[in-house]
């Protein structure tokens, strides 16, 4: 019988303990090589909420992590994201044949408190970010970022004193911004693939307008379910391809399918602005101006 039942970890110290690892060095911090430890899951919980932020690197831990929309696979080593009170899954898989390694790092948002970080740290898309969307190293980039958590490392086991927190703070927002630029490197790297999340979406918005029993207008939340991804991640992958995000993207194929209307049909801007979706012919009139700089009737007059 599978356990559905969320466990939810407050602390740091209790992370420790249900791993069976020592005490943290600092109540609020972690850091610990993933590979010298027998982590192994003694629970029977299956579904886990952190209080606080965990990040990591590892490699053949014997597990799949279910997180967001799919599963992450460690057998090859990703860099894995976790932020506050998000629900993720372990599911026990066979013992693979290379030993474990990387590195794991917690952060409790309290030890944020007070610094620029506390606030910027989520605006770091990753954190949100769906399965498939599994950050992967070079190894001159894994490199990097290993030097950085050695540098977090020597003031994590050092005295502790008033410098301890700016330092480790500093450290970690390097860590986080590196993070970033790789997932920017990831966006081009992989743009065969991505190019042809381009046509998916050009796709589901062209079926969504042809749907006759369609309600209301799509969402970036639609589309990125649709894809199976997180809609931050949508509107990053979008951007670095055409310069738009997703809503601009769904603005832009209002716009198509606007002038299409007003063109192509003697319906009045009330009835295109219903068929297209908007519940007040106001709203969709003020979206045709802001984008083309004349409202729907000048559109109209002017084709004509």
């Amino acid at each position: 019988m599978k356990d559905s039942k969320v466990h939810r970890v407050k602390t740091i110290a209790e992370f420790h303990k249900m791993k069976g690892l020592p005490p943290p060095q600092h109540p609020l911090v972690s850091l610990f090589d993933y590979g010298k430890f027998n982590c192994s899951d003694t629970v029977n919980h299956k579904h886990f909420v952190f209080e606080f932020y965990h990040i990591s690197i590892k490699r053949s831990i014997g597990a799949n992590y279910k997180y967001g929309q799919g599963n992450y696979d460690f057998g090859n080593g990703v860099m894995f994201f976790i932020a506050p009170n998000q629900v993720f899954g372990i599911e026990p898989i066979a013992e693979l044949a290379t030993p474990k390694s990387g590195w794991v790092l917690m952060v409790h948002p309290d030890f944020l408190w007070n610094t620029s970080l506390a606030t910027k740290i989520r605006e770091f898309e990753f954190f949100d970010y769906a399965v498939n969307e599994a950050l992967h190293l070079s190894e001159k980039e894994e490199k990097m970022l290993h030097e950085i958590v050695g540098n977090i490392e020597q003031e994590y086991t050092g005295n502790i004193d008033n410098f301890t927190q700016n330092i480790i703070v500093s450290h970690l927002e390097t860590l986080l911004n590196y993070s970033e630029r790789f997932y920017q490197r990831q966006f081009i790297t992989n743009k065969s693939r991505n190019h042809k999340v381009l046509e998916r979406v050009e796709q589901l918005l062209n079926d969504y307008f042809a749907d006759e029993n369609r309600e209301g207008l799509p969402t970036v939340n639609y589309l990125a379910s649709r894809l199976n991804l997180s809609s931050t991640y949508l509107s990053s992958l979008l951007k670095s391809l055409t310069g738009l995000n997703a809503q601009q993207h769904i603005h832009e194929k209002l716009i198509e399918k606007a002038k299409e209307k007003l063109t192509a049909t003697d319906l009045s801007v009330s009835e295109i602005a219903f068929q297209l979706g908007f519940e007040h012919s106001q709203s969709f009139s003020k979206l045709f101006k802001a984008k083309t700089n004349m409202s729907p009737l000048e559109f109209r007059v002017g084709f004509n």
